[in-house]
């Protein structure tokens, strides 16, 4: 199986052509391709599809995690199929259509001086604040978002980390829950460097609050126009960066009245720019794209 490393700011998969690449067991084959030891190393797979009958695309991704569960999306991996399907010749339009598990999306991308995609803009469409379609198990009246609501006594924080481990983090308890097509949860702190990320991430993803598990981020406020942000993926652990989490952190930032609606939010792998358009009430992502290496995957 032929197959090309990509990443987006460090979120790294493998991405397989399938247009010419049959992927019988998707979910076998990322496990085995992202273990970072025995295989390629990546945080996932993804298959780069012609789209679904009647739909109207250029391309189609299906997204498995690492644990080999499928995700309906990921922002910084949308960008790569972007670059993966102009740059191999499967669709040159500009904007590009992509078939998600999150519907179609589209993306508007530049070219660097070689003719390839470096970066692209996608329309991350609207953000889902209603707590039933996040999901997550939280009462409301029905008609407000799950914004700021306070965990203390919902989430065993303590037996995950030591109490002195989030008062250095300045860690605030009161979550803010937003679905960009999967879920994300959003934690403000002081110091997000020292949140324990490790041992708190798994704890909240499958915590029974969220039934289909959730996205987890940590987010550090420098002003209504810049935060720091860290992730704990579902399905994958630490990431380096995430796009869809940061489209929610930039929603969750305006429902909670620490940042503006347009936003820059530097992940560990480097810097993505958001922009919840009041026109529309689209988040729009703005990042790039790279390529790493290709190679051939022996068949099992």
């Amino acid at each position: 199986m032929r197959f090309v490393k990509m990443h987006g700011l460090g979120n790294d998969y493998i991405y397989v052509n399938g247009f010419e690449e049959r992927v019988p067991d998707p979910a076998a084959a990322a496990r085995k391709i992202s273990d970072r030891h025995f295989g390629v190393g990546g945080d996932g797979l993804i298959l780069v599809l012609p789209p679904g009958e009647g739909i109207d695309a250029h391309i189609r991704m299906r997204m498995f995690n690492a644990d080999g569960s499928e995700a309906e999306m990921c922002g910084n991996g949308i960008r790569c199929v972007c670059k993966f399907a102009h740059d191999r010749g499967l669709s040159r339009a500009n904007p590009m259509r992509i078939q998600t598990g999150n519907g179609v999306l589209t993306l508007r991308y530049t070219l660097d001086p070689g003719g390839r995609v470096d970066r692209a803009t996608v329309d991350m469409g609207q953000p889902v604040l209603d707590p039933a379609r996040v999901p997550v198990d939280i009462q409301t009246d029905g008609r407000r978002p799950a914004v700021q609501v306070d965990t203390a006594s919902k989430i065993p924080w303590d037996s995950a980390a030591p109490l002195q481990q989030l008062q250095e983090a300045g860690l605030d308890y009161r979550m803010t829950c937003v679905s960009m097509g999967n879920p994300h949860v959003v934690f403000y702190c002081k110091d997000v460097a020292r949140v324990p990320l490790v041992s708190v991430g798994p704890l909240i993803e499958k915590h029974p609050m969220f039934p289909r598990r959730i996205n987890v981020h940590f987010v550090q406020v420098h002003s209504p126009g810049e935060v720091t942000m860290r992730t704990w993926e579902r399905g994958s652990g630490v990431t380096l960066a995430c796009g869809t989490g940061a489209s929610a952190v930039c929603v969750a930032g305006v429902l909670a009245g620490k940042t503006n609606r347009n936003l820059q939010a530097h992940l560990p792998g480097g810097d993505l720019t958001l922009d919840w358009r009041a026109d529309d009430n689209h988040v729009y992502m703005t990042g790039p794209a790279t390529e790493v290496f290709t190679g051939d995957w022996p068949a099992s």
